[in-house]
């Protein structure tokens, strides 16, 4: 019996290729008659894409049918699996959400899930994705959702509202603060137990054990209390000064985290670089010339050329491995799902983003999305219940269990007042004028990708 899986945005440069190795890689997956179907509205990147899968297949010796359409209902036929990766003119509209909110004053030190950027992130990918919840009813209802597009805890929101389909919402952001652990406590990332819970790119980790189960909290805290103040500024500063006061260590880094955090700003240095521009030089929204995508720090801004032709649109500290031959699997975790639930092949998953309705994380509502660990096999993903937060912790949980819930309302409603609502609930928000001006202008912008909202 064939298994097919259909990869929606499969044009995209990272979740697109990264998302079609894991398949082609899978030694699971290889004894099954595979259809990977690759979809995406842009015809050209789709057309280089399947190329590319081809490619792939063959490198790597497997009998694997690959197929592409920018038909969505097409695609959806007899689907098993569906792995959503969607955006709309990232770098376009992103780079708006991180200026404009800070040109009304707000001290947003990031744009992509927190924050008015964030909120606005959402609204644009609101729409497409109710559009492939809506086929999937239709068309595969007994197929899973695995969507990995961002901002991933408001779509997960918006999914669980307004369908009964089966989804989970994936990211990588734990695996990187294990990663950031690894580094402080000097020992290799796969040689310690870590497990962490509250909402998507802003996880606490309960706890930190090395393999005879002894807790490494101390010796984190020790070491953490001795380590250079600036190492690493840019990503996990606000984490170490988390850590010093809460006492748990959150993930993913300073970029994420910091976007629901009022006061991060003095905690990522490379804000004012993000997607910088000389306004003397005129609007680039206007001109179309989309200022250059900084990740922080540790790409090195300062040692850019000065031949812009020499330079990416977008640069991110592993850019420099993005040119390797080697057949790398992305640690992302859709295909370890299917391999669970296809194959029986029970496997630990770091994080997962569900509804919290067994209260996974006491203390937050039943309906609202949390990130917390899991098991996956062929009865499906069983979550795990964690234990509770602190309280402080909690807090800065339950502003964005809310503004969640108002954005999802002002969607379905039509409504730019519940969305307003959201917007003044917001940790980086700090005078109503503004952020009605603010508002405004965003619908204005980014009126040919947004829902209707009305006042």
């Amino acid at each position: 019996m064939s298994l097919r899986i259909v990869l929606i945005g499969a044009g995209s440069k990272e979740f697109g290729p990264a998302t079609t190795r894991d398949v082609m890689l899978s030694d699971i997956l290889a004894g099954r008659n595979i259809h990977l179907v690759l979809m995406d509205i842009n015809p050209v990147e789709l057309e280089n894409h399947q190329k590319y899968a081809v490619e792939i297949a063959e490198k790597l010796n497997r009998n694997i049918i690959v197929s592409h359409t920018t038909s969505l209902e097409k695609a959806l036929e007899g689907a098993d699996f569906v792995i959503t990766a969607i955006e709309i003119k990232r770098y376009y509209y992103w780079s708006q959400d991180f200026h404009i909110p800070r040109k009304y004053g707000f001290k947003q030190i990031y744009g992509e899930n927190g924050g008015i950027g964030g909120i606005f992130h959402a609204l644009r990918n609101f729409g497409p994705t109710h559009k492939i919840v809506t086929a999937m009813e239709q068309i595969c209802p007994n197929a899973m959702l695995l969507n990995y597009t961002n901002p991933l805890t408001k779509l997960s929101e918006l999914i669980s509202r307004i369908s009964s389909i089966k989804f989970v919402g994936l990211c990588h952001g734990v695996f990187q603060g294990k990663t950031q652990l690894a580094a402080l406590l000097d020992r290799d990332v796969h040689s310690f137990n870590a497990e962490a819970s509250g909402i998507n790119h802003f996880s606490w980790f309960h706890s930190i054990t090395d393999s005879d189960g002894n807790d490494l909290y101390p010796e984190l805290k020790e070491r953490e209390s001795k380590a250079h103040l600036l190492s690493d500024w840019d990503e996990i500063a606000l984490s170490r000064v988390l850590l010093r006061v809460y006492g748990l260590y959150p993930s993913p880094g300073a970029n994420h985290i910091g976007e629901y955090v009022r006061w991060a700003s003095g905690f990522l240095a490379s804000q004012q670089l993000q997607y910088y521009y000389d306004p003397l030089e005129g609007d680039p929204w206007i001109n179309k010339e989309i200022p250059t995508y900084l990740y922080n720090l540790n790409v090195r801004a300062t040692e850019i050329p000065f031949d812009k032709s020499l330079t990416n649109n977008a640069l991110y500290p592993h850019d420099n491995k993005k040119n390797s031959e080697e057949i790398c699997g992305s640690g992302e975790l859709a295909i370890p799902i299917i391999e669970g639930i296809s194959e029986g092949h029970e496997q630990y998953l770091d994080a997962v983003n569900l509804p919290n309705k067994n209260l996974l994380v006491p203390g937050l509502p039943k309906d609202a999305i949390v990130e917390v660990p899991a098991f996956v096999s062929s009865r499906g993903i069983e979550a795990k219940s964690m234990p509770t937060l602190p309280t402080g912790v909690l807090g800065f949980l339950h502003i964005q269990c809310s503004i969640n819930k108002l954005l999802v309302e002002a969607y379905l409603e039509k409504s730019r007042l519940k969305l307003l609502q959201a917007v003044l609930l917001d940790p980086t928000v700090d005078s109503y004028s503004n952020a009605v001006m603010c508002v405004n202008e965003m619908c204005d912008r980014q009126a040919d990708v947004l829902p209707e909202l009305k006042w």
